[in-house]
């Protein structure tokens, strides 16, 4: 008899991520103007911005920085007796612990704990929520967080991280964030190619993936969510409108099963438009469904050969030694 595999349910959602830029008039230019997402506000080193159906002040923080990647992934948790829950247990954890801060612009007190190969974390409870600023943002209905330009994606979806050993990641989600996993590749080697976890009924909110560039602590692409596949197909036109370089798609995932576009933002960070349909992962006792490595050599969805940057490329790009 199968026992329950779903989570705490200590952490609500994936509820930002922190984007390094070292280009960042052209790269917050590309994330309004194009890719659609709202500012909510700015600092002296970021800017705060979310999707159109966000219901928080921010999902993508873009801050100046001398690189590309990734600053920090942020969850919300489920309470404040949750977020207290949490940082007990990721203390009692072998995990590298950054400790509390105050939180900024968008939340407010937060803790913060780092997995294996660099990539810093966060959990909060406080939390800023959207109020539009001015008439131009006011959506038209009163159920509806605000208007819409550009691709104009609905929500933050995921991200996808990369890592030297995928098997170790997992076993931080599951300690640190009560995660489980829904699909992961088995490699004929013995080690995890790729897993993708959630903390509540999405079929994922981030997904790790083997380092095949030689990186520590790289990111591999943020994703926001549009209703439709049609949604994907008029942002490869406003793309291409504005010479934003398209690495891949739009296609069909075959993990996951959601439909895709790759781009490049500016500065070199991977960011993709996604639609996943209405699949949820509903089952208490959910077990992953694995993929062998036979099985992914195949290609995506329809036969579609996964171009070879897609698996080398990520933020910041590693130094090549002459």
């Amino acid at each position: 008899m199968s026992r329950p595999t779903n989570p705490s349910f200590d952490i609500a959602h994936l509820a930002h991520v922190e984007m390094l830029t070292d280009r960042f008039d052209e790269s917050l230019d590309f994330f309004t103007r194009v890719y659609g997402l709202k500012l909510s506000g700015q600092d002296e080193t970021s800017a705060y911005l979310r999707a159109w159906d966000d219901y928080e002040y921010c999902t993508l923080k873009l801050t100046r920085a001398d690189r590309t990647g990734v600053g920090h992934i942020a969850y919300r948790a489920s309470s404040p007796e949750a977020l207290e829950r949490r940082a007990e247990i990721i203390e009692a954890s072998d995990f590298k612990i950054h400790g509390w801060n105050d939180g900024d612009q968008s939340h407010g007190r937060a803790f913060r704990f780092e997995d294996p190969f660099g990539h810093v974390f966060e959990i909060y409870w406080e939390t800023n929520w959207y109020a539009p600023q001015d008439m131009a943002e006011q959506a038209a209905l009163k159920n509806t967080a605000s208007a819409f330009t550009g691709a104009a994606p609905r929500r933050l979806d995921h991200l996808n991280l990369l890592s030297s050993d995928v098997r170790e990641f997992r076993r931080f989600m599951e300690t640190c964030l009560g995660a489980r996993v829904t699909e992961l590749i088995q490699l004929d080697n013995g080690r995890i190619g790729g897993c993708w976890f959630t903390i509540n009924n999405k079929t994922y909110d981030l997904a790790c993936t083997e380092e095949h560039g030689g990186g520590v602590g790289r990111l591999h692409h943020v994703t926001y969510a549009t209703d439709q596949r049609e949604d994907i197909l008029r942002a490869a036109d406003i793309f291409l409108q504005n010479g934003v370089h398209i690495e891949t798609g739009p296609h069909k995932h075959a993990i996951q099963g959601t439909f895709f576009l790759y781009v490049w933002e500016p500065a070199g960070n991977r960011v993709e438009l996604a639609n996943s349909g209405a699949r949820l992962i509903l089952a208490p006792d959910w077990q992953p469904v694995v993929w062998t490595e036979a099985e992914r050599k195949k290609g995506q969805a329809w036969g579609l050969k996964t171009i070879e940057s897609f698996h080398t490329h990520g933020t910041p790009p590693v130094k090549k030694e002459h």
